[in-house]
């Protein structure tokens, strides 16, 4: 039987082992910065709310397009995303780390995934022209960029005009975007909120350009 004065040591220790995991989460969020490599095992881990399939039925890849994963890391989602748009379609999966870029290029050619193009680049500048993807992605990413409005409209300005976008979230990431912030951001930028899976906790949110604002006549 545990006495009550090791009760209270043991009490003790796992409150300062959360003030302690709470300061680091505090930390990492007020400077935003990606995995590094060295933890690349830690994002291949099963994901149970935002999941591959999930994915694939709220960003509904279609054959032949051309789609934008931005943060696309070692590779959790983006073997799947390439699959779905075959034969013709290319999928660009966009890492800040050249150390994620050459291990998303050596799984992908073991993969025999010929149709993605890994890039190293920066969410904040992409390198693309305007009018470029049929849609884009990016999970559990947008918090970890240092200018997020900035990424966002990089995004929306690489976007067709009846492009779609779609963003995932999930705790217990300390740069978790929480939903309600996000749908004021994007939307500010002229896209509409069209469908969500998930949770408060965790969740696939995809907004789609509006097509009928953009093809109204304009007021004389």
């Amino acid at each position: 039987m545990i006495s009550r004065r090791t009760s209270r040591a043991i009490a003790a220790l796992l409150g300062l082992a959360l003030l302690v995991g709470l300061g680091y989460a505090l930390r990492w969020r007020s400077n935003p910065s990606p995995c590094p490599y060295a933890q690349r095992h830690a994002i291949d881990l099963p994901r149970p709310v935002i999941t591959r399939s999930r994915l694939r039925s709220v960003l509904e890849p279609r054959a032949g397009e051309r789609i934008l994963e931005v943060g696309s890391g070692t590779g959790y989602y983006t073997g799947m995303v390439a699959r779905a748009i075959e034969p013709s379609g290319t999928l660009h999966a966009v890492d800040v780390q050249p150390e994620m870029v050459e291990h998303l290029r050596t799984r992908m050619r073991a993969e025999e995934n010929s149709n993605v193009e890994p890039i190293c680049g920066d969410a904040r500048s992409l390198p693309y022209p305007d009018n470029t993807f049929d849609a884009a992605y990016l999970i559990l990413v947008l918090g970890e960029i240092p200018d997020q409005e900035r990424a966002l409209d990089e995004l929306n300005r690489v976007l067709k005009p009846d492009g779609r976008l779609v963003v995932g979230e999930a705790l217990p990431d300390p740069h978790f975007v929480r939903f309600e912030r996000l749908r004021r951001r994007v939307e500010r930028r002229g896209l509409k909120f069209e469908d969500r899976i998930g949770t408060r906790a965790g969740y696939f949110a995809r907004f789609d350009a509006d097509v009928s604002e953009q093809s109204a006549d304009p007021v004389e």
